[in-house]
């Protein structure tokens, strides 16, 4: 049986069509305009990173080598730089601290004696070599001084505290700073600002020329004279 549209329902049928094209028409324009934003995108990253690898490599960061000796030392101390590098070497210690602490303790004066008997280049107390030991032998001295002032660094954790563990004992150090000895706390005011000096590479140090006016440059006499 053949079927029958009333006119009115092709009228309807054809509006729908109608309708239906016109909205694909409208819709294509922002699907475009998507299509297009997300090529441009492409395209710029792919600008940005061809500039990131072609733009110059920044300058590196020029500061003071760790494992050089400063130059604002005395001649005397200067003079043992190359046991120094390698005593730092051994022993883990900053050149530049190991320089400090031979500037202040003896100026490389490898015979020095103190009056309460601390001998050599570190001054080190005779109980802390064994038995037979040469304490004036620089490397017996070496190993048995920055041994000791590495356990002084370990402990304390910093340059301050290791000085003065150095000096007034370990166990001295872990003290309120107001009960430091005097001796111990002239020894950190020389040694830590010394230090500081050395480490920024500095190739004089006021400080330094301080602790000589106050009574070092006869230590430096004597280094100069054996």
């Amino acid at each position: 049986m053949a079927s029958y549209s009333s006119p009115s329902s092709l009228d309807s049928q054809a509006a729908q069509t109608r309708s239906t094209g016109c909205l694909r028409r409208f819709l294509l324009p922002p699907v475009s305009v998507i299509l297009v934003g997300v090529l441009l995108a492409l395209f710029l990253t792919q600008i940005q990173v061809d500039l990131a690898e072609t733009a110059p490599l920044p300058e590196p960061q020029v500061s003071p080598s760790p494992n050089l000796i400063a130059p604002l030392f005395t001649p005397e101390v200067l003079a043992w730089e190359e046991k120094i590098l390698v005593w730092s070497d051994t022993y883990q210690l900053d050149p530049n601290l190991i320089a400090t602490v031979m500037q202040i303790e003896s100026c490389g004066f490898s015979r020095a004696e103190s009056p309460v008997g601390a001998k050599g280049l570190f001054q080190v107390m005779p109980y802390h070599f064994l038995e037979g030991e040469d304490p004036y032998h620089p490397g017996t001295n070496a190993r048995r001084g920055l041994n000791y002032l590495r356990q002084a660094l370990e402990s304390g954790g910093n340059a301050r505290l290791a000085l003065a563990g150095y000096n007034g004992g370990i166990n001295g150090a872990k003290n309120p700073e107001e009960q430091w000895p005097d001796e111990t706390v002239r020894y950190v005011y020389w040694g830590l600002k010394i230090y500081k000096d050395a480490r920024a590479g500095k190739d004089y140090s006021p400080r330094l020329e301080e602790w000589l006016n106050s009574g070092g440059s006869s230590l430096c006499r004597l280094a100069r004279k054996n």
